[in-house]
């Protein structure tokens, strides 16, 4: 397997500096991962140190908590797609989804979709937070909204991606999403087997560790 296609070599501490975002683009490099994901204020810096490289720019919106209104993650998402942006990781507004009020979480995904004008939108379940009955509601509404993945974690609201989540959020989208697991992906083995159970991409801050096949014992994405 080639694990490296499968990662979005990820820093999205609230610490991270300039510095440390240029290392994970070159890292990206020369690991050839598949992107790097990063918070939108760096987008632009991103797009610069990957210009001519295949690594593609995934930015994080309304991130980590998910519960700013769709006009400010319209507003994001149309300013990391300017920047250089490809794809959007979207947090879902989890109160929102628990409340039933299932028209506003299919509008506010919707709604970033159309601001991503084209490029992929990731949506951010946080399933930590759900039931299993709520975790398939969040598939079927960013499936009518239309997004393209639906994701687990941001890695910061506890938990982290398990096998059984990635089964039951294919068990909803089928071949119509793609999925990204991550959140606590720290050994190779673990990321095989989210791929075996359906996983398209993998989010992690622990890349180059996982596809040297060492351990991960520390970090929390």
């Amino acid at each position: 397997m080639n694990l490296a296609k499968y990662i979005d070599h990820t820093n999205l501490k609230p610490e991270v500096t300039s510095l440390q975002v240029i290392q994970l683009c070159q890292e990206a490099q020369e690991n050839n991962f598949y992107a790097v994901c990063v918070n939108s204020s760096y987008v632009a810096l991103c797009a610069r140190e990957l210009k001519s490289t295949s690594v593609k720019i995934a930015s994080v919106i309304g991130f980590p908590l998910g519960v700013g209104d769709t006009a400010s993650k319209v507003f994001e998402t149309a300013l990391a797609i300017k920047n250089g942006a490809s794809e959007i990781d979207m947090v879902i507004h989890v109160g929102a989804l628990k409340e039933k009020n299932y028209a506003y979480v299919q509008n506010d995904i919707a709604e970033v979709v159309k601001a991503a004008a084209g490029n992929k939108v990731k949506v951010i379940l946080e399933t930590a937070l759900l039931s299993d009955d709520e975790k398939k509601m969040a598939c079927e509404l960013s499936l009518k909204a239309k997004a393209h993945f639906v994701k687990t974690c941001t890695g910061f609201g506890g938990g982290g991606a398990t096998v059984a989540d990635i089964k039951l959020m294919k068990s909803v989208v089928g071949s119509q999403m793609e999925i990204k697991a991550s959140g606590g992906i720290k050994t190779s083995e673990f990321a095989a087997e989210l791929i075996e159970a359906g996983a398209d991409r993998l989010g992690t801050s622990s890349g180059v560790a996982l596809i040297a096949n060492k351990t991960v014992t520390s970090g929390s994405y």
